[in-house]
């Protein structure tokens, strides 16, 4: 047991992250701490929390999510019996919201499951840009707790107007879903905008279709989209956008889960640039999300016991 109370707060996270936790910390001014991680030789893991604070933010992008998911908990554990008294989950990325419902029989709906879950073990989850379809809040996601779903839009647009573009360009979505974010970074970028009818008849094979193809002809497009895994989407809607005429095709992703060999695939299919944000770690990261995180975290500073 602790001879004093548990005080302050900080930041913790996984070893793939901490490089990004530490630059969070010291944006907000608070300490870091990487949470150890032991396999043993079956595959259990054995989870060592850095020391509690008061309030801890836990930094763990999940994808890859499987032996994350299991840490957090095991971490919470730690933390809640070494004094923590609150758990905030940071994770840029989050996993298993895709299967918001049974689409076969005895398919698990995991978006509940993993919800719950999670819901279970912190007291507030802050992500980007869920990939939430048929649910209509994050809240829904997390019962019982605090629950933000931030925008990358602000922190792309601030991207792309630093590094410059043509006014005649169009900002351009694969398909319905991705409307609201399309639609956004236009209107925060003055560009006209064109969301694509998407029919997708399996994981890797989508039909893409635009209405009007002919705002394309002659113009630069952007492509964007929150989540790009299998690469199929993108590469159907980057042949769609070349077959109307479009003068460069450059594609800005949210979540970049997919393999980094798949860039060759992209430039063939006539992608000039490919750029994500650092919600999961990749090679074609290029937009940080420090600010976006930071700003939603501030209450947790300020917030945090003396």
């Amino acid at each position: 047991m602790r001879a004093r109370p548990v005080t302050g707060i900080a930041i913790q996270s996984l070893p793939p992250a901490i490089a990004d936790a530490t630059r969070l910390a010291t944006r907000l001014g608070v300490p870091a701490h990487e949470i150890a991680l032991h396999r043993f030789p079956d595959g259990e893991l054995r989870v060592t929390a850095g020391p509690a604070a008061a309030t801890t933010i836990l930094y763990v992008p999940l994808d890859q999510p499987n032996d994350k998911l299991l840490a957090i908990l095991l971490a919470a554990e730690a933390l809640r019996r070494e004094g923590g008294r609150r758990l905030v989950l940071a994770a840029p990325y989050l996993c298993y919201m895709r299967q918001d419902a049974a689409f076969r029989e005895g398919e698990a709906i995991s978006q509940k499951v993993v919800g719950r879950l999670i819901a279970g073990a912190v007291d507030r989850v802050i992500t980007i840009d869920a990939h939430l379809h048929r649910t209509k809040s994050i809240a829904e996601v997390f019962p019982g707790i605090e629950a933000d779903d931030l925008s990358a839009m602000p922190a792309i647009a601030d991207y792309l107007r630093a590094t410059g573009f043509g006014a005649d360009t169009v900002v351009a979505g694969p398909d319905a879903e991705s409307e609201p974010w399309v639609e956004d970074l236009a209107r925060r970028l003055g560009l006209a905008h064109a969301v694509a009818r998407k029919t997708r008849h399996s994981d890797r094979s989508v039909e893409i279709a635009f209405a009007d193809p002919k705002m394309f002809a002659g113009r630069p497009a952007f492509l964007v989209d929150d989540i790009v895994s299998s690469g199929s989407t993108l590469i159907a809607c980057t042949q769609a956008l070349a077959a109307a005429g479009a003068s460069s095709i450059d594609a800005i992703v949210t979540h970049a889960l997919f393999a980094p060999e798949l860039n060759r695939e992209f430039l063939r299919a006539g992608i000039r640039s490919i750029r994500s944000t650092n919600s999961v770690s990749h090679p074609t990261n290029a937009i940080a999300l420090d600010a976006t995180l930071a700003e939603a975290l501030r209450r947790e500073i300020t917030g945090a016991a003396p």
